[in-house]
Parts: C-alpha cells; structure tokens; sequence
C-alpha cells in the first residue's frame, strides 16, 4: 500500500502516528470483545444470549436430523435402573347428565395486580404473567379456597389436610432434600430415576401446599428450590419421571404463584431434556445424562426401544415449555412424536407399547391402558382440552384410540364387572392394573366432546370401570386396592398372583372418584373417597409418616417403609379437590399433568404475550 505524504509530516513521523492509532484500535476492540464475552458469564445467561443470538444458533439438533450412527453414539450399555412409575408391571350407571366443560366466550378482565416486574418490562416476546391471570374464567383458588357450605364435607378435607401437614412435616423433618421419606426408618431415600436431582418431594408438593393454604410449608419449599435446587446433575434420569415431576411442578407452582424462581429453574431444565429427542426418528430415548446429554433405552425395554407411555407423556409439559420460553422448539419435539405416530400402521388401531427410536416402527405388540401404555391416551385428551379445544389432531387421536380401545379390550366379566384387559398381538391377558384405574376419569373429562350419539354411553362406561376399580378395593382386607387384579379362574377384580397384593400409595382410582364427583355430582363418589382416607389412615399411617403396605389381603400389615412423592402430589391433592367445591382450580381453567399438577388452559382468543 502507498501513504501519499502530508504537507510538514515526515514519513517517521506519520507511521508513528498510524501506530498509534493502531494500537488504539486494537486495545477498544479488545475492550468491546471482554465486555460483550462477559455476558455470558452472568448469573443469567441463557436469558441475554437469547438478546444477541438468534434462536436457530441457541437451538439443539432438530427433531429426526440425526444419522443412525449419531444415534449409536448415544446409545450407552443398558444399566440398571428402578423402574419408573408405571413400568411394574352393581355396573355403575348412571343417568346423571355430563356437565358441560365448554369454555364459555372471553370473559374481559382488567390486568391483575399480581404483575412482577418482568412483567412490566415484558415485550412480545415475553411471557406475562399478568395477562394470563387476566385471561383466566376463574379465579383459580375460588371464591373462599374451595371451602364446601357442607360442614361434615368440610371435615373430611380438613383431615386430608392434616394428613398432608403430618406427611409434609415427617419428610420435613427426617429427608428434607432427599427424593422421598423413609417413614418407618426415618431417613430419607434418593434412588436413581432423577440423574442426580434431589428434593423430588418438594417439588411435586409445592402446588398441594399451595391450594390447601399450607403458608409456611410453602414458603420452606419455595427457599428450598431457590437456594437448593441444583440442576447441574450429571446423572441418569429417565426422562419421563423429571417431566412429569419436576417440569410439571415447577411449571404448576409458577402459574399458581407467579414466583419467578419456578420459571427460571423449569426452562433450564427444560433445555437439558431436549438432547434425548436427537435420534433418527425424533422419538426420545428414556434415559438421559442431564450433564452430558447423553441419551439411551432402559436395559429391560424390548431392543432398545422407547416406551409409549414415556415419550407419549410429554406434550402437556412443552408446550407450556414454548409458553414460558416463547421458544418454538419443545412443540416442535412433540408435534414431530405425532407425526410418527400417525405414519406408522397400527394394528386393530391399537398403539402397542415399545417403538423403536431408530426406525420408528413397533418392536412387539403388546398393548395395556395401564404401565407402560397409560398415560399417552390420557395426554391425548388433555391435549385437546388443554388447547381450549382447538387441538383437532389430538382430538382424532383420542377417540380412534378409544374406539379401538372398546373394540379390543373393554370385556365384562361373568358377574357384570366392566375392566380393560391388555392385548399381547391378539391374544386378551384378562388383568386389570391400578395404574389403569384413571381410565374412569379420562373417558369422564372426554365424555362431552365426543360424537353426540356417544356422550352418555362415555359416562357410563367412565362409571363402570370407577365402579370396578372401587370393587377392587372393597374386595381386599384393608379397603385398599392390589397393584393388579384378575378375572380370570374364577376370581373377580382380586390379585390371584402374590406380586400383585401390595398398595404403594397410588392415586389412579381415587383420581377417577375425584373426577366423577365433578361431573356427575353423585355422592357415592366422595363416600367411597372417605372409605380410602380410612383405609389410609388405619393401614398406612405409621409413627412418622405413610407407608404403602405389601399385602391388601391381610390385616397385619407389613409396611414397604416409603412415602412416595406422588402420595403428597397426587393421592392427597385428588382427596382434597373430591371434598372441596368444584371452584378450586375449576376444570375449565386447569388440566391435571399425570402427577396432578394442574397447568392453565392456553387460550386462542388472547395470546399472553404484551
């Protein structure tokens, strides 16, 4: 390059001066780099790359974007696992019309004064918490927290609450930070379903504690996932439990709440459960490193496939994940699982249990409404109403499968008992497992939006299998229901099996009673609620805490020594809803994850957005 020269500069004298410019340059451009770069490094910094990044370049892999070999790269030798929750695996008519769930037209509210202060600040492409509480129809916690005008109802949900204060205050006491409580031993218990996560009670309790007015306990819980929650785990989860329990708690305490902490802690979960969808078909693996990302099948799962009821049970979760984030990718993820549902050939129209996340087509065909099958259908349904009825896909989806469902499985037995068997590719296994017994209330909530012709026959047979489920425990010794029951050689909804005697605490069919109570009104349902919350008080209530028990069939108990997460989530919440009025947390506002915790309807006439 040529420097023409300046009047009364010499050549020395003017590379000195460009030098120094030079250096000048090079030292603010530096400082710009230092000063952009350290961004990164602030306590939040997901939320500021999103400010300068685009989301394709924050994004992970797209759904089916993997090559098989990338797909051998995740798969790890199969290692033992606890198996997750749902994988041990007269008739009830009534007349009683449906009560109609359909969302009535938008009702105007002005914004609450809840609004944070993200709130105020909020862009179109922020989340506001103020303007979904606006578009709710109800308050969530009714007009006096549920609290029912009849004084012995009112009782009766006092006590679940006791029962909730005693269970809350023994894990408090003797595992606050562990997964779960030890009652009999007092100790807490960790396992290794959550790749390293703790605190697993404190979570799915945070929303129960919540609704039943538990202050103090709350707030415990609340400092509890603000000061101890790490995330940082670099373990194995299995992606279904981390979802259902920690996405869906956290998720169900912010939009009850408004607390920011549960939003910001939910989608940096969240961002680590999305490596376990990069496989060939965009079906996830059940087994993720949540440090790595690192995915793979269960060892037990039949050649490496996923399980229907763990990749099936996602969508409630993600897509209020893209509600919160307002990042597209989580309903990317499971639209895509439905795409790949509805290319592959079903047989008879039944969804059989094991896919293969590599080629996308059925491993064997072995179908149950209960482990290992259960919770897809009821995702289906919930999807539906959860989309304000608008999710037309998933609506088709429920009621072919429903109707399969009937045409294949629904049997009654020789004394009128109507149950749904499992089908192993034909061939009818007459059992019938607890983890079934939510059917009642799933074909309940979906009654009113099936074909006019149907609506009542849905009702009655949403009370058929409820009354079955209820025969399954007034037929045991402790008024509690076996993990399995049979009707087969004779017997009718009993164990014939000694593995299938014991009851750890599970709330499927206490689930369906609270569900029916809503729809029917009939008070048989909140008799037989009572008749549980004996049954649990005499048999399970132990000195520090409750205990599932090993066998219902008889009166001397022997206790499992463990209070499951799900007792505190789910048994207890579905008691207290059966004996509250149906204004806290009204079904037209609220769909019930697969661990009861409630998520908002997303609204189509108004987006949340400002």
């Amino acid at each position: 390059m040529v420097f023409r020269k300046l009047p009364g500069v010499s050549a020395s004298g003017m590379g000195l001066r460009l030098s120094q410019k030079f250096m000048f340059l090079l030292f603010l451009s530096g400082l710009v780099t230092l000063c952009f770069g350290a961004l990164f490094f602030l306590p939040d910094s997901v939320r500021l790359k999103r400010i300068f990044l685009s989301k394709t370049e924050t994004q992970p892999v797209t759904v089916g974007s993997g090559s098989e070999n990338d797909a051998r790269e995740h798969l790890k030798k199969p290692r033992d696992q606890e198996h997750p929750r749902g994988m041990t695996s007269a008739k009830g008519e009534t007349s009683t019309k449906l009560k109609t769930l359909t969302r009535k037209p938008s009702v105007s509210h002005e914004a609450t004064e809840e609004a944070t202060a993200s709130d105020r600040g909020a862009t179109s492409d922020t989340f506001s918490y103020a303007k979904f509480k606006g578009c709710l129809l109800k308050p969530p916690l009714g007009r006096d927290n549920g609290k029912p005008s009849d004084p012995r109802t009112d009782e009766r949900r006092e006590k679940v609450k006791e029962m909730m204060k005693f269970a809350w205050d023994n894990y408090k006491r003797y595992a606050w930070g562990k997964n779960e409580l030890r009652p009999v031993t007092r100790n807490g218990h960790i396992g290794n379903m959550f790749g390293g996560l703790r605190g697993a009670s404190i979570i799915d309790s945070l929303d129960t504690l919540y609704i039943m007015g538990l202050m103090e306990e709350y707030n415990d819980a609340k400092e509890w996932v603000q000061n101890s929650l790490d995330l940082n785990s670099n373990g194995e989860a299995s992606l279904f439990e981390v979802n259902i329990r920690y996405v869906g708690g956290l998720l169900s305490a912010y939009y009850l709440t408004g607390e920011e902490v549960f939003k910001s802690k939910v989608l940096e979960l969240g961002e680590k459960l999305l490596p376990a969808f990069n496989t060939p078909t965009g079906i996830p693996r059940g087994v993720i490193n949540l440090g790595s990302g690192t995915s793979w099948s269960w060892g037990w799962a039949s050649a490496g496939s996923s399980i229907l009821a763990e990749f099936g049970t996602l969508h409630l979760e993600f897509v209020h994940l893209t509600e919160l984030s307002r990042n597209s990718i989580y309903t990317e993820k499971v639209m895509n699982i439905r795409k790949v549902l509805n290319k592959i050939e079903k047989p008879h129209g039944l969804y059989p249990n094991f896919l293969s996340p590599v080629s996308g087509n059925w491993v064997q065909h072995h179908v149950s409404i209960g482990g290992l099958g259960d919770s897809f259908y009821e995702y289906l349904i919930k999807s539906y109403l959860m989309s304000d009825k608008t999710d037309d896909d998933a609506k088709k989806m429920y009621y072919g499968a429903l109707e399969a469902i009937e045409a294949n499985l629904v049997q009654k037995s020789p004394g009128g008992l109507t149950y749904m068997a499992e089908w192993r590719g034909g061939i009818l296994d007459h059992k019938m497992g607890h983890l079934a017994c939510f059917s009642g209330g799933m074909i309940g909530i979906g009654a009113d939006d099936g074909a006019p012709e149907k609506r009542q026959h849905y009702l009655d047979l949403a009370a058929e299998i409820t009354h079955t489920c209820h025969e399954s425990y007034t037929r045991s010794a402790t008024k509690l229901g076996p993990e399995a029951f049979r009707f087969d050689g004779g017997g009718e909804a009993t164990a014939t099996r000694l593995n299938d005697r014991y009851y750890i605490l599970r709330p499927e069919v206490i689930e369906s009673y609270m569900y029916m109570w809503r729809l029917t009104h009939d008070p048989k349902y909140r008799e037989w609620g009572w008749e549980a919350v004996e049954a649990l008080e005499q048999h399970c209530r132990v000195e520090s805490g409750f205990s599932g028990i090993r066998d219902v069939y008889t009166m001397t108990v022997s206790h499992d020594n463990m209070q499951q997460s799900f007792f505190l989530s789910e048994t207890l919440k579905y008691l207290y809803l059966l004996f509250s009025d149906d204004d806290l947390l009204p079904l037209e506002d609220w769909v019930f994850n697969t661990e009861a915790h409630p998520l908002p309807v997303v609204q189509n006439h108004s987006s949340f957005a400002l």
